[in-house]
C-alpha cells in the first residue's frame, strides 16, 4: 500500500501554516497562505481546501493517501469539535469540521490552537511522549494546554488549560484583560515583565523612561557579561532583580499546577522561552522552592517546536482520533 500522510494546520489570524507528513511525524512540506478575514473570514475555509487540493496535486499524491486534516483554530473549541467562537478571525459558532470535510471530502478534526501547541510539544517536542505535561505559552499573554493520560484537557466550558489565569496576587487592583484581577498572565507573560520593570523603576523612584524597552532587552542584560548599550536605560542590577522576581511568580505558578496536575514535565514555549538557560535556571529554583514535596522533581524543558507546534498537534490530533469522532482530541 502506498504511504498514508496527515496534513496539520495552524490558522492565524494573520497566517495560515501547513505540514504534510507521515503518520509517525516525519515532516514532509510546510507551506503558508495569508488568512483572509474578509466577510467575516467566510473565506478562511475555501482558501484552506484549495490549498491542500493544490499541495495535492503538486506532490502526486491521491486523496486516499490522506488519513484526515487537523485544524488548530484561536478561539473556543467544544468536546464535540463545534467553534463556539473565534473573534480575530470573525466567527461565531460554526461547525467548522462539517464545513471543511465537505469542502475536502477528507476527515477534519478541530481544536484549540494552543491545545493543539501541546499535543505537538507532546507528541514531536520537548514533552518526548510524557502521558501527564503541562504546556506554557510565555508571550503577549500566558497561554497553555494541559495533557492528562495522553489527553488534552478541554474541560466542561472549554477553559481547560486557561493557565494564565490562575490568581498567584489576590492583592493586584489593576485589571487583567480577563476582567480579573492577579492573574499568572499580568505577570508572567511578556508584557508583564515590563510591567514588573516599570513597577520596580516606580519605586525605587530612578525617573527611568523605559520607553521602547522590550523583555528580550531585559534578558539580554541579565545574559550579558560585557557592557551594554541597555544599562543607560536599566541598570544590569536592576534587570537582575527585575528577572528574579518574574522567575519567582512564574516558579510559584507552575508549583500550584502541580498540586493539581502533577506533571512529568513542563515545557515553556513563546517568546520569553528564547531567554533559555538564563529563564529556565531561575524558574527551576523558584518552582522547586514553591512546589508540594512529591511533585518537586518535575521535570521543566523549553520548548522544541517553536511555530511548528500547531501544526504537529493538528496533525497529532488526526493520528488520534483513529477516524472516529468520538475520540477526537481537542
Amino acid at each position: 500500500m502506498s504511504e498514508t500522510y496527515i496534513i496539520g494546520t495552524d490558522l492565524g489570524g494573520t497566517t495560515i501554516k501547513f505540514g504534510m507528513m507521515t503518520e509517525q511525524g516525519d515532516l514532509i512540506e510546510k507551506w503558508w497562505i495569508p488568512t483572509n478575514l474578509e466577510d467575516e473570514g467566510k473565506k478562511i475555509l475555501p482558501d484552506i481546501a484549495a490549498s491542500i487540493e493544490t499541495k495535492l496535486q503538486e506532490k502526486q499524491i491521491e486523496r486516499q493517501q490522506v488519513k484526515g486534516v487537523g485544524l488548530g483554530i484561536p478561539g473556543g473549541v467544544d468536546e464535540n469539535g463545534m467553534v463556539k467562537g473565534a473573534v480575530n478571525l470573525g466567527w461565531k459558532e460554526w461547525d467548522v469540521a462539517a464545513e471543511l470535510e465537505a469542502l475536502l471530502r477528507l476527515p477534519v478534526v478541530c481544536g484549540n490552537d494552543a491545545n493543539f501547541a501541546a499535543l505537538g510539544e507532546q507528541w514531536k517536542g520537548a514533552g518526548d511522549g510524557a502521558r501527564n505535561m503541562v504546556l506554557l505559552t510565555l508571550g503577549t499573554g500566558v497561554g497553555g494546554g494541559v495533557i492528562i493520560d495522553g489527553k488534552i484537557v478541554n474541560g466542561a466550558h472549554g477553559a481547560g488549560g486557561e493557565v494564565g489565569h490562575i490568581c498567584v496576587n489576590p492583592w493586584e487592583t489593576e485589571p487583567c484583560n480577563c476582567g480579573l484581577c492577579g492573574c499568572l498572565e499580568q505577570y508572567a507573560s511578556a508584557t508583564g515583565l515590563l510591567r514588573l520593570a516599570y513597577r520596580y523603576c516606580k519605586k525605587q523612584e530612578s525617573g527611568t523612561d523605559l520607553t521602547g524597552l522590550t523583555a528580550k532587552d531585559i534578558f539580554d542584560l541579565v545574559k550579558s557579561e560585557e557592557d551594554s548599550s541597555m544599562e543607560s536605560v536599566l541598570s544590569r542590577q536592576a534587570a537582575e532583580d527585575i528577572v528574579e522576581e518574574y522567575c519567582e511568580i512564574l516558579g510559584r505558578g507552575m508549583a500550584m499546577i502541580s498540586a493539581t496536575i502533577d506533571p512529568e514535565v513542563f515545557v515553556l514555549g513563546g517568546g520569553v522561552s528564547g531567554a533559555g538557560e538564563t529563564l529556565l535556571s531561575r524558574v527551576e529554583k523558584y518552582y522547586k522552592k514553591y512546589a508540594f514535596y512529591l511533585c518537586r522533581e518535575t521535570k521543566i524543558r523549553l520548548a522544541e517546536l517553536g511555530n511548528d507546534a500547531g501544526i504537529y498537534g493538528a496533525a497529532a490530533g488526526i493520528v488520534n482520533s483513529n477516524g472516529k469522532k468520538e475520540h477526537v482530541i481537542l
